[in-house]
């Protein structure tokens, strides 16, 4: 048997090997999730009804809640430098919702005054909208970025606000966020775009009665 000295290309290429190895595992459980898929990852998620998701020790978990109907609406994560609002719709099992989504949201945002340009992301094509808005200080430019991703008869909507929307190549912390989220979709039937129903979590729940 022959043994051969390992050269310096040798190392290098199986160090190269190696993370090659270990960034193809965390693509593999890489969400967002089913929530009939959730991978055995360890993380504790807040069940919000059709959303399931790991609240940052670093971002205070927000529900919008609808007061004439009681009903809540989104979910946000905010942080000290920013937020991202997450939403989930109803959408057929094969198809595109968001790129039909696109164009939709990007002419409601002209006809308010705005603009939305769109650019690839991370999760694919994505919006980057600019509205003037008053505030009592005077007028001000309000910057939003909304991501789509497409899953599982469900369609994952993500608007960031604040840094993430204005830098979009620094925000990969508050896009991780996305990535361990899990999505309800039920099986009962909805009509396509419809929002799916969110709930307070337990604890809110039990403050409130």
């Amino acid at each position: 048997m022959k043994f051969r000295r390992k050269s310096a290309d040798d190392t290098a290429s199986e160090a190269l090997a190696e993370e090659a190895a270990a960034a193809g595992a965390a693509d593999a459980v890489q969400g967002p999730f089913d929530a009939d898929d959730i991978p055995d990852d360890g993380a504790e998620r807040v069940d919000l009804g059709s959303l399931l998701i790991v609240p940052p020790a670093d971002r205070e978990l927000r529900m919008q809640v609808d007061e004439a109907s009681g009903n809540v609406q989104s979910v946000m994560l905010a942080g000290p430098d920013g937020a991202v609002e997450i939403r989930a719709f109803a959408a057929p099992r094969h198809g595109d919702l968001w790129s039909e989504v696109r164009p939709k949201i990007a002419a409601d945002m002209a006809q308010r005054g705005g603009t939305a340009s769109e650019r690839d992301g991370r999760f694919g094509p994505e919006l980057v909208c600019e509205i003037q808005v008053q505030r009592p200080e005077g007028n001000a430019v309000q910057h939003s970025r909304i991501v789509g991703i497409n899953g599982s008869r469900w369609l994952l909507r993500a608007t960031f606000l604040g840094a993430p929307a204005r830098d979009a190549d620094g925000a990969d912390a508050w896009e991780d966020l996305l990535t361990s989220i899990a999505v309800r979709r039920g099986s009962n039937p909805m009509m396509v775009g419809e929002p799916l129903p969110l709930v307070l979590p337990e604890s809110a729940r039990r403050v409130e009665g």
